[in-house]
């Protein structure tokens, strides 16, 4: 079924007679009886499958630590709070990002203050951090959009010499690497995400990494209530069946079942991100030289998960706006989509007394951005698929400049 009423460009006819998603799971027999294997067996949650997934995600990013969670906006709350934030406390982030990444900072009772992003890579920018800085200021909570990782070297020096702590929200660059290094030990903790659309995939489900055994606690505890039953820890030891609460944690365990599943995942996770490069690479060649469409920076020093293929339109050539791009593309059977509305527009961060104008260059980017399709289980097909609909848009966009209701 199209996702759109606007007739195709050009003679009415779709470049594909079925819609393309932006992004899809790829399960297969493998991941299936993984997760038959935990169904038949004793354990459902809380049992051996967690562990082994702990241990693949931090054996494949370099890290000591890695603690699973229910989500990956479970994970970032934890993180918080295995931080030490709270009320009174504020955390700068970028508003380029999807609202989870935020709301774990409101969720610990603090206030996320948000720095403007860089126009070339859209990820935070660290002259723009720095202005930010106030006393209040407990830690930087940086995000790697599209899976492109940020300016560590300029973040760390930030947050040494101020005292901060780094929570880097790695939910879309699982397999990128920095400097060589791979994302997962360059911040305090970073967080990656499990949702069907990333790297790979628990169903729902995240990850926090970490070097530190005192964080590495601290997350697991929180995840489970709050509760430990570790006797050195406990204030009152009674025996082997005492646990204690001793803090207001919340129940943001992973089961079983999504940790065989991501168990399976992982070891495709390398072949996943070859094709993602691939797709990557086929667009940047095809793409560049549309006229009136930023591609995305090519890999330079920071190795990109690619999550997200995402391109922006050039108005001025164009002599439209995104949403007639958007529209057409849709029309195409494209299934392209937009990353990100500034989190500070939504209506309730705008009934918390923030406004827009904050982040100029977030909201210029919000208004010119487009996702193009990018997931491993696309064809060679696919991909042409949406390159021909993207040059066949764009050229006529640039020849005629008609708005929408005269496409046809």
């Amino acid at each position: 079924m199209r996702g759109s009423h606007i007739p195709a460009i050009r003679g009415g006819q779709p470049v594909r007679s079925s819609m393309l998603p932006y992004g899809r799971q790829w399960i297969d027999r493998d991941d299936c009886e993984a997760v038959m294997q935990v169904l038949r067996s004793d354990f459902l949650t809380t049992g051996p499958a967690i562990a082994q997934f702990e241990a693949k995600v931090a054996s494949y990013v370099g890290a000591k630590y890695a603690v699973a969670f229910s989500s990956g906006t479970a994970a970032l709350h934890a993180a918080c709070h295995a931080a030490g934030i709270g009320a009174g406390d504020e955390v700068i982030t970028s508003p380029f990002t999807f609202v989870a990444t935020a709301n774990a900072v409101l969720y610990t009772g603090a206030r996320p203050v948000f720095a403007d992003i860089d126009i070339n890579t859209y990820n935070i920018d660290p002259l723009c951090i720095q202005h930010l800085i106030t006393p209040h200021t407990k830690a930087l909570l940086p995000v790697d959009y599209a899976g492109r990782p940020v300016d560590h070297d300029e973040i760390a020096s930030i947050a040494k010499k101020n005292g901060l702590l780094v929570i880097e929200d790695a939910a879309h660059a699982l397999g990128a690497s920095y400097q060589g290094k791979r994302v997962g030990t360059l911040a305090d903790m970073t967080m990656f995400s499990f949702h069907p659309v990333k790297a790979v995939t628990t169903g729902e489900g995240g990850v926090v990494t970490t070097d530190e055994a005192y964080l590495c606690e601290r997350l697991r505890q929180f995840r489970s209530h709050g509760v430990t039953r570790d006797p050195a820890k406990c204030e009152h030891y009674e025996g082997a069946w005492y646990y204690e609460m001793q803090y207001l944690g919340v129940n943001a365990r992973m089961t079983d079942i999504q940790a065989a599943l991501g168990n399976s995942q992982m070891a495709k996770l390398d072949a996943f991100l070859r094709r993602r490069r691939e797709i990557v690479r086929q667009y940047q060649i095809a793409f560049a030289r549309v006229d009136g469409l930023i591609t995305p920076p090519a890999d330079d020093d920071a190795h990109a998960g690619w999550h997200l293929y995402a391109i922006r339109v050039a108005p001025e050539r164009l002599k439209v706006g995104r949403k007639e791009i958007y529209d057409a593309l849709r029309a195409e059977n494209i299934g392209v989509n937009v990353h990100y509305i500034p989190v500070y527009k939504h209506p309730y961060y705008r009934q918390l007394g923030y406004s827009a104008g904050l982040c100029p260059v977030a909201e210029q980017c919000y208004d010119t951005v487009i996702t193009l399709p990018l997931f491993p289980a696309m064809s060679n097909q696919d991909a042409e698929d949406v390159i021909e609909a993207v040059r066949k848009v764009f050229n006529y966009y640039v020849q005629h400049g008609h708005c929408r209701d005269s496409l046809s």
